[in-house]
Order: structure tokens, then sequence, then C-alpha cells
């Protein structure tokens, strides 16, 4: 089954703060406290999986207001989202302006000439890996105060306003806690709306949660796609 529930939080950033060592539990987060109509939220990144010695990988980039259509547009509050393509939902592996060639024809690897244009009209996102440490820091420099944010994750109420699940929520191995909350069109993700109208952007996922996963959001082979 996917998430219970999954949406936006539209409003302005305020501050963030790291975990600290005594209070972290078993990860580590960077947690964003946003402003918006229903009060202050706590919206707990997820840096840090405990899975393996690498942990998380992470992208930032910058993208167009309307490549995140209808989202920029939303008034500020939370919005529930419907998990399917065109709602607004976030898909690392599906969505156009987060998969690397976005309306690339080609199902096997294209010719080297045809590929390194492909690669110079749009360059390549490789996931970087790092420390929780590493990836709060990349985070850190797109989060500042006063700036809207649109935070995509799932909400919760225990203790107060908030959101979390803000990753990748797809691709869990089986086995896994986190397998039957696989699925498609639920990712996380956190993007901050600069002053010239861009929106930075910041996705993070697990080095335990697959590359390519099936209509139910669970992991397959590569060669399954092809």
């Amino acid at each position: 089954m996917p998430l219970d529930s999954y949406g936006v939080l539209s409003g302005t950033l305020h501050s963030h703060f790291r975990d600290q060592p005594d209070t972290q539990g078993h990860w580590f987060h960077v947690n964003l406290e946003v402003d918006a109509p229903a009060g202050r939220y706590r919206c707990a990144v997820d840096v840090d999986s405990k899975e393996s010695a690498t942990g998380v990988q992470w992208k930032t980039f910058t993208l167009s207001a309307s490549q995140l259509d209808p989202l920029p547009a939303l008034a500020a509050g939370y919005h529930d989202l419907s998990m399917s393509s065109g709602s607004g939902a976030v898909d690392y592996l599906r969505h156009p302006a987060f998969v690397d060639r976005p309306g690339c024809l080609f199902v096997r690897r294209p010719p080297a000439w045809i590929q390194n244009l492909l690669d110079r009209l749009n360059p390549p996102r490789p996931w970087i890996s790092g420390s929780n440490l590493d990836a709060a820091g990349a985070l850190e420099p797109i989060l500042v105060p006063g700036r809207p944010i649109l935070i995509l994750g799932q909400p919760f109420d225990h203790g107060g306003l908030g959101m979390h699940n803000i990753h990748q929520n797809q691709g869990d191995p089986y086995g896994s806690q986190w397998w039957p909350d696989n699925g498609t069109w639920q990712d996380g993700a956190t993007f901050t709306r600069r002053a010239d109208g861009l929106y930075d952007v910041f996705l993070n996922k697990f080095t335990s949660q697959a590359d390519h996963t099936g209509p139910d959001g669970h992991p397959r082979s590569e060669s399954a796609d092809s």
C-alpha cells in the first residue's frame, strides 16, 4: 500500500535547525519551521538512513515555476494531492522535471553522438552520496528565512503541525519495514523560491532504495525496463 496521506505544504520558511545527538532518535533530520495560515509547521527532512555506511543520497538543482505546475499557484497552507501524474505530486523516477532526460524516446542507450547532444541539452544530475552532515550541508544553503517554500511529504499532527516522509517513498527492499509504504507519485521534496522566481530543489533518498520501480513502487531490475 502507498502512504496513508500525501500532499504539499505551501508557506514561508521561518528558520531551520538540525537534530541534536541527544534528541535525534534513530534518524537524523534537518527540521524546517514553516509558517502557514494554520500555524507553524515542523517539517522533518530525513537525511540519514542508518541502513548502510553511505546512508543518504541527494540532488540539488534549479527549476522554473512552470516545471512544478500546479504547485506554485496554490494558496498558502496544506493541500492533499492525488498520487498521480499532473496533480503536483512528485515522483523522482517518473516526473519529467526530475528524471535525468525527460521526453527521451530511446528505450536502449542511444548512439554516442545523440547521447552527447542529450547531455548538453539536459545535463545528467547524478545522486551524490555522503554522510548525514554532508547532506545537511547541501540542503541548508537553500533554506533562506523569508523564502516561499513548498514541502512535499506526509502530514502529521502529533505534538503540533508537521510534515515528514520528506524523501523518496518508493523502492524500499522486500522485507524492510518500509516495503508496505512503497508507491509511485508520493515522493517527498523541498523547493524554495528565489527572488528571481526560480525554485531551488533538494531531493533525497536512501542507498537501500532502488532506482527502478514498478507501478506499485516496489523495486524492479533495470533490465526489466528495457
